[in-house]
């Protein structure tokens, strides 16, 4: 993350020589820098989010709200916006998950491959997930399926049952698919609530495995009497959900937890602890931390950053006296080298350089629009140092 995180200190360096810390890059700074130069500033960038292109959402693209509320709950700098309150119970099985990941992928199935079926007493739908966009460094450590079912409201209080397959082999012209059992539930009919299943086995085949992926097979059974009642109440097909404007936000979603070796884990938020820079009478130029905002709207990538709008991710600058106080948390080397500074000058004084980074968690769109909630790590200068 060595390069990613000098990437981006470049860009910030560059903020402050031009002096303005506004934006990612200066409207003072763009006339003198060419269209190739600001091009391959962006490339980097966006290669240090694990993108080839710059995403180009459509004008309504779909955020899960289980997306927002897992950003709400595992992100290290949610705590800046008040904007993204929980509304969906995200639950302790999201919390065990992303406490062994650093990076939650969503996933909706693609419509046109759906293969809905009813017969007595059972309502079944066929799921397929295009998972190609899963890195392959990333190694998925878990999996869920998520179905939202409505509450039954014509006074019924019996229950239906809720069964995901995984299709190990498909139907042939006159053979029954091969599929195994991966998680099952007895829901009430009073209930409204969106139901977690865990399909990490399948998942990991697809993925780690190699194997084909054929898809899930969701099946709704009901109980004697309580067929219509209970089918479409549970949203696995557009067609079966009553109206057309809430079918995106309740549609199944496909959440994958994993983790691509580089950084710290998304765990429970805890409130940051807010540094303040000690004022030192004798050397205002003294090595210490500057405010410096990144606000993504001011170079357009508030389209496809969904979370947060900007962060403070200050920079390091100031003097490195000798001798160093110990505030300027010195290394030997930094001390011995501004000893020597101070009867050689054609040795350098030690550089005012950030010592102790911290991540931030970005919720944002890739460029097949599925949303993505990731911790990148040395994103924020939390001290600085004389090195």
């Amino acid at each position: 993350m060595v390069s990613s995180g000098c990437a981006l200190m470049v860009l910030m360096v560059a903020q402050v020589l031009f002096g303005d810390s506004s934006g990612l890059v200066p409207q003072v700074g763009r006339s003198s820098l060419s269209q190739d130069v600001l091009h391959a500033f962006e490339l980097r960038l966006l290669n240090m989010f694990g993108l080839k292109h710059r995403p180009v959402p459509s004008k309504s693209p779909v955020i899960p709200q289980y997306m927002l509320d897992l950003y709400s709950m595992h992100s290290v700098n949610a705590e800046q916006s008040n904007s993204y309150r929980p509304k969906v119970s995200a639950g302790k099985g999201s919390e065990r998950s992303a406490s062994r990941a650093n990076t939650i992928r969503s996933f909706h199935h693609d419509e046109s491959m759906e293969d809905l079926s009813s017969s007595s007493g059972k309502t079944t739908q066929r799921f397929i997930f295009n998972l190609s966009s899963v890195p392959s460094e990333e190694s998925v450590t878990s999996a869920e399926l998520r179905i939202f079912r409505e509450q039954v409201t014509n006074g019924s209080t019996g229950y239906h049952r809720i069964n995901i397959h995984e299709i190990i082999k498909p139907s042939g012209t006159s053979k029954e698919a091969i599929t195994r059992l991966l998680d099952t539930r007895l829901v009430q009919h009073s209930l409204s609530k969106w139901e977690s299943f865990d399909v990490s086995p399948a998942i990991l085949r697809w993925t780690a495995d190699g194997h084909p992926n054929h898809g899930f097979v969701v099946e709704v059974v009901h109980p004697d009497g309580e067929e219509e009642n209970s089918k479409k109440h549970v949203r696995i097909s557009r067609s079966l959900h009553d109206r057309e404007d809430t079918w995106p936000q309740m549609r199944p979603l496909l959440v994958t937890y994993s983790h691509d070796g580089k950084g710290s884990v998304l765990h429970a938020r805890e409130k940051r602890q807010v540094r303040t820079n000690k004022q030192r009478k004798k050397h205002k130029a003294t090595c210490k931390r500057h405010s410096l905002y990144v606000d993504f709207s001011d170079v357009g990538w508030n389209d496809w950053i969904v979370a947060p709008p900007g962060y403070h991710a200050f920079y390091c600058q100031g003097e490195c006296p000798f001798p160093l106080a110990d505030h300027l948390n010195s290394t030997n080397h930094a001390i011995v080298q501004t000893l020597v500074n101070s009867v050689n000058n054609n040795i350098p004084r030690a550089c005012c350089v950030p010592t102790d980074l911290s991540p931030v968690s970005l919720l944002y769109l890739d460029e097949y629009e599925r949303v993505i909630l990731k911790n990148y790590q040395d994103m924020v200068v939390e001290g600085c140092g004389c090195r």
